[in-house]
C-alpha cells in the first residue's frame, strides 16, 4: 500500500501544531510530540519514542544550519555534550535491545520516564529566570571553577542527555539549555540554544537509527509528521516575533504539566 492511502491528516495536523510550537518558543518538539503520540493516538511508547527521535534529528538540522550561518555555534560546548552523550545513547539502544519493549514494565517505565521529565521541563520554562538568578547567587559568592572542571561537568551533563533523549526523546531542549546557561553563565544565550540544537542532531539521529534497528519506527507516520512540522516550524518562526513569548512559555508549562499528569496517572 502507498503512502497516499494510508496517509492520516491528523498526524500533518498534529506535526503542523508541534512544528508551530517549536518555532515559536523553542522548545524541542520531543516534549509534546512523544506525548501526544502516546496518548492521543495510542502508539506504543518504544514506537513513539524512536519515530520522535528521528524526527527530531531531521527538524533539527535544519535549525543546525540557520544557527551555522550566524555563528552561534560553541563547538567546544557541543564536543563535551557528546563526548557524554553519544557512549550513554549507544549504551541505552543496547539496553533497549534486551529487553521485550512491548512488556507492560517497559513502556511503564518510559511513560513514568516521561512524565516527569515533562514537570522539570514545565518549571524550567517559567522559573528559568528565577533558578538562573538562583545559580548565579550561589557561584557569586565562591571563586569561579576551573575550565577543567566546567568541561567534566558538560560531559556529565551530556551523559545525563544521551540516557534521557534515548529513553524519552525529552531533555535536550528546555533542561539542556538551562544547565547549559549556569554551566556557562558568559556565553550568549543564542550561542547556548544553536549549541544545544546541534548537539541535539548526531544524539537524535544515533537515537533514531538505532530504534530502526530494533524495529521501532513507524515510517508513515514519520513521513506524515514531517509533512506537517516542517510548515508548522516555518509559520511559528515567522510568528515569534509578533507574539508575547512568556505568555506562550506558561501556556505550553500548562499544558505539559496536564500532559504529565495524565501519564503519570494513568
Amino acid at each position: 500500500m502507498t503512502f497516499l492511502e494510508n496517509f492520516q491528516p491528523l498526524y500533518s495536523l498534529s506535526g503542523f501544531f508541534v512544528g508551530a510550537l517549536v518555532g515559536i518558543t523553542g522548545v524541542g518538539g520531543g516534549s509534546l510530540m512523544t506525548p501526544l503520540l502516546v496518548l492521543l493516538f495510542g502508539v506504543h511508547p518504544a514506537t513513539a519514542v524512536g519515530t520522535d527521535l528521528l524526527y527530531a534529528a531531521v527538524t533539527k538540522t535544519a535549525g543546525t544550519a540557520v544557527h551555522g550561518m550566524h555563528g552561534r555555534i560553541n563547538w567546544r560546548v557541543v564536543g563535551a555534550l557528546g563526548a557524554g552523550s553519544v557512549p550513554a545513547a549507544l549504551l541505552m539502544l543496547w539496553l533497549m535491545a534486551g529487553v521485550d519493549r512491548k512488556s507492560v514494565e517497559v513502556a511503564h517505565t518510559i511513560t513514568a520516564a516521561l512524565g516527569w521529565l515533562l514537570v522539570m521541563t514545565a518549571v524550567m520554562l517559567v522559573f528559568r529566570a528565577q533558578i538562573l538568578g538562583f545559580a548565579r547567587r550561589v557561584t557569586g559568592e565562591r571563586a569561579p571553577p576551573r575550565p577543567a572542571t566546567i568541561a567534566v561537568l558538560t560531559v556529565i551533563l551530556g551523559l545525563a542527555l544521551g540516557i534521557l533523549v534515548t529513553l524519552t526523546s525529552v531533555g535536550a531542549g528546555a533542561l539542556g539549555v538551562t544547565i547549559l546557561l549556569v554551566l556557562y553563565p558568559r556565553l550568549d544565550v543564542r550561542e547556548i540554544v544553536g549549541s544545544d540544537i546541534v548537539h541535539a542532531v548526531p544524539l537524535t539521529l544515533i537515537g533514531g537509527m538505532g530504534y530502526w534497528i530494533i524495529g521501532e519506527i513507524d515510517w508513515l507516520l514519520l513521513l506524515a509528521l514531517l509533512v506537517g512540522s516542517i510548515p508548522g516550524i516555518i509559520a511559528g518562526s515567522l510568528l515569534a516575533p509578533k507574539l508575547h513569548e512568556r505568555t506562550i512559555r506558561i501556556v505550553l508549562a500548562l499544558t505539559l504539566a496536564i500532559v504529565a499528569w495524565k501519564l503519570l496517572a494513568g
